[in-house]
Protein backbone atom coordinates (compact mmCIF):
# COMPACT_ATOMS: atom_id res chain seq x y z
CA UNK A 1 0.00 0.00 0.00
CA UNK A 2 1.39 3.52 -0.93
CA UNK A 3 1.84 5.94 2.40
CA UNK A 4 0.62 8.94 1.89
CA UNK A 5 2.82 11.67 3.26
CA UNK A 6 0.29 14.58 4.75
CA UNK A 7 1.41 18.29 4.27
CA UNK A 8 1.32 20.60 7.02
CA UNK A 9 -0.88 23.13 7.10
CA UNK A 10 0.13 26.72 7.68
CA UNK A 11 3.57 28.48 7.82
CA UNK A 12 6.83 27.09 8.05
CA UNK A 13 8.81 27.43 10.96
CA UNK A 14 11.71 28.87 9.82
CA UNK A 15 11.23 31.66 7.08
CA UNK A 16 12.38 31.10 3.99
CA UNK A 17 13.88 35.19 3.57
CA UNK A 18 14.31 37.87 6.35
CA UNK A 19 16.03 41.36 6.62
CA UNK A 20 19.44 39.75 7.82
CA UNK A 21 20.02 37.00 5.57
CA UNK A 22 19.81 39.53 3.10
CA UNK A 23 21.73 41.63 4.19
CA UNK A 24 24.35 38.91 4.95
CA UNK A 25 24.43 38.02 1.24
CA UNK A 26 24.19 41.49 -0.28
CA UNK A 27 27.45 41.69 2.01
CA UNK A 28 29.13 38.68 0.73
CA UNK A 29 27.83 39.72 -2.99
CA UNK A 30 29.28 43.29 -2.40
CA UNK A 31 32.53 42.07 -1.05
CA UNK A 32 33.23 39.90 -3.87
CA UNK A 33 32.36 42.45 -6.82
CA UNK A 34 32.31 45.58 -5.45
CA UNK A 35 28.25 46.25 -6.31
CA UNK A 36 25.27 44.34 -6.00
CA UNK A 37 22.13 44.32 -8.15
CA UNK A 38 18.60 42.48 -7.01
CA UNK A 39 18.51 40.58 -9.71
CA UNK A 40 21.89 39.29 -8.95
CA UNK A 41 21.32 39.22 -5.22
CA UNK A 42 17.87 36.82 -5.50
CA UNK A 43 19.75 34.80 -7.52
CA UNK A 44 22.47 33.98 -4.74
CA UNK A 45 19.65 33.96 -2.46
CA UNK A 46 17.90 31.18 -4.62
CA UNK A 47 14.89 33.53 -4.66
CA UNK A 48 12.81 35.39 -6.64
CA UNK A 49 13.50 39.31 -7.56
CA UNK A 50 10.00 40.02 -6.49
CA UNK A 51 10.57 38.23 -2.99
CA UNK A 52 12.92 40.80 -2.18
CA UNK A 53 10.46 43.59 -2.27
CA UNK A 54 8.16 41.90 0.48
CA UNK A 55 11.45 42.68 2.84
CA UNK A 56 12.90 45.53 1.64
CA UNK A 57 12.38 49.02 -0.13
CA UNK A 58 14.33 48.30 -3.44
CA UNK A 59 18.24 48.87 -3.64
CA UNK A 60 18.59 52.09 -1.14
CA UNK A 61 16.56 49.19 1.46
CA UNK A 62 19.16 46.73 0.77
CA UNK A 63 21.98 49.49 0.93
CA UNK A 64 20.54 50.47 4.25
CA UNK A 65 20.55 46.60 5.93
CA UNK A 66 24.24 46.39 4.48
CA UNK A 67 24.84 49.57 6.51
CA UNK A 68 23.29 47.20 9.75
CA UNK A 69 25.72 44.54 8.78
CA UNK A 70 28.55 46.64 9.00
CA UNK A 71 27.68 48.75 12.15
CA UNK A 72 26.88 45.38 14.04
CA UNK A 73 30.20 44.60 13.60
CA UNK A 74 31.52 47.71 15.26
CA UNK A 75 32.07 48.04 18.99
CA UNK A 76 29.50 50.30 19.89
CA UNK A 77 29.97 49.28 24.04
CA UNK A 78 33.29 51.52 23.48
CA UNK A 79 30.97 54.15 23.69
CA UNK A 80 30.56 53.84 27.49
CA UNK A 81 34.00 53.83 28.44
CA UNK A 82 35.49 57.28 30.07
CA UNK A 83 36.94 59.46 29.36
CA UNK A 84 35.94 60.68 26.16
CA UNK A 85 39.25 60.70 24.62
CA UNK A 86 39.24 56.81 25.32
CA UNK A 87 35.59 56.08 24.42
CA UNK A 88 35.40 58.01 21.20
CA UNK A 89 39.40 56.22 19.70
CA UNK A 90 37.93 53.34 20.68
CA UNK A 91 34.51 53.19 18.61
CA UNK A 92 36.62 54.88 15.49
CA UNK A 93 39.51 52.01 16.06
CA UNK A 94 36.49 49.35 15.86
CA UNK A 95 34.85 51.42 13.06
CA UNK A 96 38.09 51.49 10.74
CA UNK A 97 38.39 47.74 11.81
CA UNK A 98 35.10 47.35 9.93
CA UNK A 99 35.21 49.06 6.97
CA UNK A 100 39.18 47.30 6.65
CA UNK A 101 37.70 44.39 6.10
CA UNK A 102 34.62 45.52 3.93
CA UNK A 103 36.28 48.28 2.16
CA UNK A 104 34.08 47.64 -1.27
CA UNK A 105 31.01 48.41 0.52
CA UNK A 106 32.31 52.29 1.57
CA UNK A 107 30.85 54.14 -1.10
CA UNK A 108 27.75 52.47 -1.53
CA UNK A 109 27.44 53.62 2.12
CA UNK A 110 29.13 56.99 2.21
CA UNK A 111 26.81 58.13 -1.00
CA UNK A 112 23.35 57.34 0.94
CA UNK A 113 21.33 59.03 3.75
CA UNK A 114 22.26 57.35 6.97
CA UNK A 115 18.61 55.86 8.30
CA UNK A 116 20.34 52.70 10.39
CA UNK A 117 19.00 52.69 14.33
CA UNK A 118 22.90 51.53 15.11
CA UNK A 119 24.59 54.02 13.68
CA UNK A 120 22.16 56.61 14.73
CA UNK A 121 22.15 55.64 18.49
CA UNK A 122 26.11 55.68 18.27
CA UNK A 123 26.21 59.02 17.14
CA UNK A 124 24.02 60.24 19.28
CA UNK A 125 25.94 58.83 21.97
CA UNK A 126 29.08 60.79 20.56
CA UNK A 127 27.52 63.79 20.17
CA UNK A 128 26.23 63.71 23.81
CA UNK A 129 29.75 62.60 25.12
CA UNK A 130 31.41 66.44 23.22
CA UNK A 131 28.00 68.21 24.79
CA UNK A 132 29.05 66.82 28.62
CA UNK A 133 32.41 68.32 27.84
CA UNK A 134 30.95 71.60 27.12
CA UNK A 135 31.54 71.53 23.24
CA UNK A 136 28.78 73.45 21.35
CA UNK A 137 26.33 71.50 20.07
CA UNK A 138 26.12 73.25 16.37
CA UNK A 139 30.17 72.15 16.11
CA UNK A 140 29.45 68.53 17.11
CA UNK A 141 28.79 67.05 13.59
CA UNK A 142 31.64 69.13 12.10
CA UNK A 143 33.93 67.14 14.63
CA UNK A 144 32.59 64.10 13.90
CA UNK A 145 32.46 64.01 10.26
CA UNK A 146 36.20 65.19 10.11
CA UNK A 147 36.71 62.56 12.14
CA UNK A 148 34.66 59.50 10.20
CA UNK A 149 36.07 60.82 6.67
CA UNK A 150 40.01 60.36 8.26
CA UNK A 151 38.67 56.82 9.40
CA UNK A 152 37.64 55.36 6.45
CA UNK A 153 40.37 57.11 4.23
CA UNK A 154 42.35 54.92 6.98
CA UNK A 155 40.50 51.89 6.27
CA UNK A 156 40.39 51.72 2.63
CA UNK A 157 44.27 52.54 3.13
CA UNK A 158 44.60 49.39 4.88
CA UNK A 159 43.38 47.78 1.54
CA UNK A 160 46.35 49.44 -0.52
CA UNK A 161 48.77 47.65 -2.20
CA UNK A 162 51.67 47.39 -0.12
CA UNK A 163 53.74 49.62 -2.42
CA UNK A 164 51.40 52.53 -2.78
CA UNK A 165 54.16 54.94 -3.47
CA UNK A 166 56.84 54.33 -6.42
CA UNK A 167 59.37 56.86 -7.91
CA UNK A 168 60.33 56.20 -11.25
CA UNK A 169 63.58 56.08 -12.92
CA UNK A 170 64.33 59.79 -13.82
CA UNK A 171 62.28 61.19 -11.32
CA UNK A 172 64.05 63.57 -8.88
CA UNK A 173 62.47 62.98 -5.20
CA UNK A 174 65.17 62.42 -2.73
CA UNK A 175 63.25 63.76 0.76
CA UNK A 176 60.24 61.86 -0.37
CA UNK A 177 62.83 58.84 -1.67
CA UNK A 178 64.58 58.57 1.84
CA UNK A 179 61.25 59.13 3.73
CA UNK A 180 59.56 56.04 1.98
CA UNK A 181 62.87 53.92 2.70
CA UNK A 182 62.63 55.37 7.04
CA UNK A 183 59.20 53.16 6.61
CA UNK A 184 59.11 48.87 7.68
CA UNK A 185 56.50 47.40 6.17
CA UNK A 186 53.02 48.35 4.75
CA UNK A 187 50.83 47.37 7.54
CA UNK A 188 52.88 48.99 10.06
CA UNK A 189 52.75 52.57 7.73
CA UNK A 190 49.29 52.49 7.89
CA UNK A 191 48.48 51.66 11.45
CA UNK A 192 51.66 54.24 12.57
CA UNK A 193 49.34 57.04 10.52
CA UNK A 194 46.13 55.91 11.58
CA UNK A 195 47.49 56.60 15.74
CA UNK A 196 49.17 59.87 14.57
CA UNK A 197 46.04 61.13 12.38
CA UNK A 198 43.26 59.82 15.37
CA UNK A 199 46.28 61.98 18.14
CA UNK A 200 46.58 65.23 15.97
CA UNK A 201 42.79 64.99 15.66
CA UNK A 202 41.69 64.83 19.01
CA UNK A 203 44.26 66.81 20.34
CA UNK A 204 42.65 69.55 17.95
CA UNK A 205 39.29 68.82 20.06
CA UNK A 206 41.09 69.06 23.19
CA UNK A 207 42.25 72.33 22.27
CA UNK A 208 38.93 73.85 21.17
CA UNK A 209 37.57 72.61 24.70
CA UNK A 210 40.01 74.34 26.46
CA UNK A 211 39.60 77.48 24.54
CA UNK A 212 35.69 77.69 25.06
CA UNK A 213 36.43 76.73 28.83
CA UNK A 214 39.11 79.40 29.37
Amino acid sequence: MTQITQRRVGRPRKAVLDRVRIGATALELVDDSGDFTLPELAQRLGVHTSSLYHHVDGRSGVIELLREQVSDQMDAAALEREPWDVAIPAFFRSYRAVFAAHPRVVPLLTTTTVRSPQVLAAYDRMVALLEELGFPVARAMEVLTAVESFVIGSALDLAAPDVMWEIPEGVEAPRLAEALASQRDAAHRAEAAFECGLRMMLAGVAAELGASTA
